[in-house]
C-alpha cells in the first residue's frame, strides 16, 4: 500500500481546490508586526513647570564593600606586580652558569686578595721584634682544692668545686 498515491475520503482535485482556498485565505490577511522598540524624536524641552523628580538610591553594593573591591583590586594589581619581578629575578638567577658566577666574582676575589696581601705586609712591617731574656729561675705552682657533692639518686647531681 504506497500512502502517497492512496486517497483518503477526497480527490485529488477537490483536495487542491481545498488547499488554493486556505492559501489565498491566509494571504488575503495582513501581517501582523510587533514593534520590538519605540523611538521618540520629539524634542524635549529645556525648561519646563514640572519639577525634577528625586530618584531613589537603589545600590546593590554597600559603600564599604565596594571600597572594600577596589583596595582589594589594587592589593593584587600591587602583588602582581611584585610576583612578576621576583620572576624575574629567579628566571635571571636560573640562567646563572659557573662561568658568569666566575667571572662576576673574579673581580672581588682580586680585591680581596690585594687586600690581604697589604695588611700582611702592613702588619709584618709593624711588628716589632722583642727579645726576652729570662735570668732566673722559673717556678710554677698549682693548688688544687676539690669538694665534691653528689645529690639525688635517679638523676645525680654532682657538684665540683675547684679553688
Amino acid at each position: 500500500m504506497d500512502p502517497l498515491n492512496t486517497q483518503h475520503g477526497m480527490p485529488e482535485s477537490e483536495a487542491a481546490a481545498e488547499a488554493r482556498r486556505l492559501i489565498d485565505d491566509w494571504a488575503s490577511k495582513p501581517v501582523r508586526h510587533h514593534p520590538t522598540s519605540f523611538r521618540d524624536d520629539t524634542e524635549p524641552p529645556a525648561f519646563g513647570t514640572t519639577p525634577p523628580v528625586k530618584q531613589e538610591d537603589h545600590r546593590i553594593v554597600p559603600a564599604w564593600a565596594a571600597g572594600i573591591a577596589v583596595a582589594s583590586i589594587g592589593v593584587g594589581a600591587g602583588v602582581t606586580g611584585i610576583g612578576c619581578g621576583a620572576w624575574l629575578v629567579l628566571q635571571g638567577l636560573a640562567s646563572v652558569t659557573l662561568n658568569s658566577v666566575l667571572m662576576v666574582t673574579l673581580p672581588f676575589a682580586g680585591l680581596a686578595m690585594a687586600a690581604t696581601a697589604i695588611g700582611g705586609a702592613i702588619s709584618k712591617a709593624r711588628a716589632t721584634v722583642t727579645k726576652n731574656v729570662y735570668e732566673g729561675p722559673v717556678t710554677h705552682h698549682t693548688e688544687i682544692h676539690n669538694n665534691s657533692t653528689t645529690r639525688g639518686a635517679f638523676f645525680a647531681r654532682t657538684r665540683n668545686e675547684i679553688r
